[in-house]
């Protein structure tokens, strides 16, 4: 336990030195508020709302650059595996008059197993991203990693450590493949059975095989079940 604490340490740390002398560098803020529902024992619903907003340098002003509202259908098909099915629309144009609003349809494939205290799930993703201009077509893995910080199992009050990598591929018509790799680390606390409280980092290089672009993203979620 010991040793993935400093684990925790060691990787903020070290995401946080990457951002120091990195070009086309971008830093955004985003806060969630999620609500997981329980229709059925193997089906769940889950609504998201999220803000992303970004400082600018020359006034160290916080700007809001998007709001998002999501659904996500989930159906436990036995033997750890989940399938899905999500919708979700951003908000762009009243914030910036220059981009598009977007049409999110999303289906995903979860597979989870365990190893002692801890969860390690392999995620794939099919994404459509419609926009009035163009449709983007996205295929996304995604490998994670979660486990308590306190004994063999979490319980109230107590805290809890969540990484992953992911990697994406965006294919649009008339445009170059884009790639994507994602890195992310959160801590967690489970403040009552119903609600949990997380914050952490996530480190994105964006269209590497092309011209990269740097994007550090700070967390924060407040998830309630019911």
């Amino acid at each position: 336990m010991y040793f993935i604490k400093k684990c925790v340490v060691i990787l903020f740390f070290l995401l946080a030195c990457a951002t120091h002398g990195q070009d086309n560098f971008t830093f955004y803020i985003e806060p969630a508020i999620s609500l997981n529902y329980d229709v059925a024992t193997n089906y769940t619903h889950n609504f998201e709302i999220a803000n992303r907003s970004y400082i600018y340098d020359e006034d160290v002003a916080l700007s809001v650059r998007q709001l998002e509202i999501a659904h996500f259908s989930k159906l436990e098909i036995g033997f750890d595996q989940s399938i899905a099915f999500g919708i979700k629309y951003r908000f762009r144009e009243a914030f910036e008059s220059d981009e598009e609003n977007e049409l999110r349809l999303t289906q995903q494939y979860n597979f989870t197993k365990r190893d002692g205290n801890a969860r390690i799930g392999n995620r794939i993703r099919l994404e459509q991203r419609i926009r009035p201009s163009i449709t983007i077509h996205r295929l996304r893995y995604r490998l994670a990693f979660d486990t308590p910080l306190n004994g063999e199992q979490l319980d109230v009050g107590e805290a809890y450590f969540v990484a992953s990598t992911e990697a994406l591929l965006s294919l649009a018509k008339a445009s170059k493949p884009e790639f994507d790799q994602r890195f992310t680390s959160q801590i967690g606390w489970l403040l009552n059975p119903e609600t949990k409280l997380q914050t952490g980092i996530e480190y994105r290089f964006e269209n590497y095989g092309q011209k990269t672009e740097n994007v550090l993203f700070l967390l924060a979620g407040l998830v309630f079940s019911m």
